[in-house]
């Protein structure tokens, strides 16, 4: 009794706020690296602390070949490891435009819109206005409103943290135009252990399940789940990462593709900051790999990637450099 009554109450973690939507399954997503194809230069160059400029050259045999220019500008404002405002853009030699900017309009409230062309003609436009509470998140999102056509996308997004470890919250997705209306409501679920992490999605025909496992400091596991019982796909991913940092090597996993009628396709990859090889294996029989070094203490990087499907006799492969 006497050593119950010292012992000091336990403090309850605080709950903090669980993040935004869309980066319920980042940390196992982040794991997996994405393929290559064709020749690709990137450069960067920083011109001040609020502005940067990035140039890339992709020639491709298998999509379209061109050359993109991107700009960044950061405002003076910080919180935490964000800046406001942030104005992106990216434009193609077609004349086709990304553009995103966010600015925070409280210490809790952040706005952002994004507008994206094809050529000389509007294909998207959205507006999003986003609160971040303590221990919640809630986004509204108005996408391609077009009053006089009276058609319109609504997103809304509601997170909040239950426990520490426990985040719980939904989607609900409603669209309008001519002779069609309709909502989809998706349910979501976050544990978050000292070592691991598992996120679900829950919604009208379909599901996406990711677990992702931080064994130590070098041994980073992820697999992700998703099935669409509408249009009878699925897909499964299974992904790695195992760091030397010693010898300045890490290998990261892959990225899962679709399959129809339950037919799942396995990725396992490789990737680094310094050393990167990615390799793919699915249940059509396609291997492939990509290698990733940097050349310190100059500003470069050099990637190759080659990807074989057996079953189709194809083969494609990338190489890139990027500078800065």
């Amino acid at each position: 009794m006497g050593n119950a009554e010292g012992r000091a109450p336990r403090r309850a973690e605080p709950r903090g706020n669980p993040g935004s939507f869309d980066e319920l399954h980042r940390l196992c997503k982040e794991v997996f690296p994405p393929q290559m194809e064709g020749v690709k230069l990137i450069v960067t160059k920083t011109l001040s602390s609020h502005f940067q400029v990035t140039h890339t050259v992709h020639m491709s045999t298998l999509g379209p070949s061109g050359y993109r220019f991107n700009a960044t500008f950061l405002g003076d404002r910080q919180l935490g490891a964000e800046v406001f405002p942030t104005l992106l853009g990216d434009m193609d030699s077609s004349g086709s435009l990304n553009a995103q900017a966010v600015q925070l309009l409280g210490e809790r409230l952040r706005a952002k819109a994004v507008f994206q062309t094809h050529q000389a003609k509007f294909v998207t436009w959205q507006f999003d206005g986003e609160y971040r509470g303590e221990d919640c998140t809630a986004t509204l999102t108005l996408g391609n409103p077009d009053l006089l056509g009276g058609s319109v996308i609504v997103v809304a997004h509601f997170l909040q943290s239950v426990t520490a470890r426990l985040v719980l919250g939904g989607e609900l997705v409603y669209h309008r135009r001519p002779g069609e209306e309709g909502a989809i409501l998706t349910l979501a679920g976050k544990y978050s252990a000292p070592h691991w992490v598992t996120t679900l999605n829950v919604g009208y025909g379909g599901a996406h399940a990711s677990y992702y496992h931080r064994a130590n400091e070098q041994v980073q596991v992820g697999v992700e789940l998703e099935a669409n019982t509408r249009l009878q796909e699925s897909s499964f991913a299974f992904g790695y990462q195992l760091s030397l940092p010693r010898a300045n090597v890490v290998f990261r996993g892959g990225r899962g593709s679709r399959g129809r009628r339950r037919r799942c396709r396995l990725l396992v990859a490789l990737s680094c900051r310094r050393c990167r090889p990615a390799g793919l294996l699915d249940s059509n029989w396609s291997v492939g790999g990509v290698l990733e070094k940097k050349l310190p203490p100059l500003p470069v990087t050099l990637a190759l990637g080659a990807f074989l499907n057996h079953w189709r006799s194809r083969f494609h492969c990338g190489f890139s450099v990027t500078v800065g």
